[in-house]
């Protein structure tokens, strides 16, 4: 279930993303053109991204632990000033995606991961120099 909870989160995380970078899927505003320059831009980069890298299951923990940092900061930055309340602030998937990644720092990939498939390879290699 680790693994089904990480496919889905990602392709959630990603659509953050490529909603930032492409305007894809549209969003309340006109996108700006020079988006990719900004804050706006650089996490809309680390969101599709990352949220790729997670998806596969590919570098899992270090990747987890820079995205739980971007979504602490963006909930600090972007949210947080508006108000106290995370249901107020619109700041609830932010720190949703925050300890999901923390979490996945600690827990790994799961089974269905390319970091599961290094490890096994690996491990197969290490028996075979024994």
């Amino acid at each position: 279930m680790l693994s089904v909870l990480r496919i889905v989160a990602a392709l959630l995380f990603i659509e953050h993303g490529t909603q930032k970078m492409f305007g894809f899927p549209a969003g309340a505003g006109p996108r700006n053109p020079y988006v990719l320059l900004s804050l706006s831009g650089l996490a809309g980069i680390l969101e599709s991204i990352g949220g790729l890298a997670i998806l596969f299951g590919l570098f899992t923990r270090p990747i987890a632990f820079l995205l739980a940092g971007e979504m602490a900061v963006a909930y600090f930055k972007a949210h947080f000033p508006r108000s106290f309340y995370p249901t107020l602030n619109g700041g609830d998937a932010a720190i949703l995606f925050c300890f999901f990644f923390l979490y996945l720092v600690f827990a790994g990939a799961g089974e269905w991961s390319v970091d599961a498939l290094i490890d096994r390879s690996s491990r197969a290699l290490e028996r075979e120099r024994l």
